[in-house]
């Protein structure tokens, strides 16, 4: 019996991040950031590490400054890279991280994209690539190569003046 509700709890966290992310979705972006900021404070620096990579992935999203939407961004990759060293020292062995670590990859090569600081962009861009092998052909997986490839065309070109991509605006 405890044995199941130590199971049910990871579940219902990740619940609640999922109605925040409806929430975000729908386009109330402050309240979704002041939610998401209530389960950070709830979880903690130490929390569970897929919760805290889920948390800060989407938490990201919902930052104005680029500069704290990359400190979100990398808090969920320390905290993936946790989960790794957690299950056998591989981000393989979690098929949540495998998902989504194309994605927190991406998403920092934009950060940095953005920021102006295009050789940390083009690194983990090439990492987002190297990464989304492990993709499945679905609509995810679509939609996570695509943003890859406009990135990449984005800083090959040395994207809009300044070599930035727009702020606010995920690949």
């Amino acid at each position: 019996m405890a044995e199941r509700q130590g199971q049910a709890a990871p579940d219902a966290v990740l619940t609640r991040i999922g109605q925040v992310v409806m929430l975000h979705h729908a386009g109330d972006r402050e309240e979704a950031r002041n939610r998401f900021l209530g389960l950070w404070a709830e979880i903690g620096e130490h929390g569970d590490p897929l919760h805290r990579c889920t948390l800060a992935h989407y938490l990201a999203a919902t930052q104005d400054d680029p500069g704290d939407e990359l400190a979100w961004d990398l808090r969920a990759l320390t905290a993936a890279e946790e989960v790794a060293d957690d299950r056998a020292g591989a981000y393989e062995d979690s098929p949540a991280v495998r998902a989504l670590y194309p994605s927190l990859q991406l998403n920092l090569a934009a950060d940095y994209a953005r920021l102006g600081r295009a050789d940390a962009a083009r690194s983990h861009l090439r990492r987002a690539r190297d990464a989304a092998g492990a993709l499945a052909d679905d609509r995810y997986g679509q939609g996570v190569r695509s943003a890859i490839r406009r990135l990449e065309i984005r800083l090959d070109e040395d994207g809009p003046p300044g070599g930035r991509v727009p702020p606010g605006q995920r690949p």
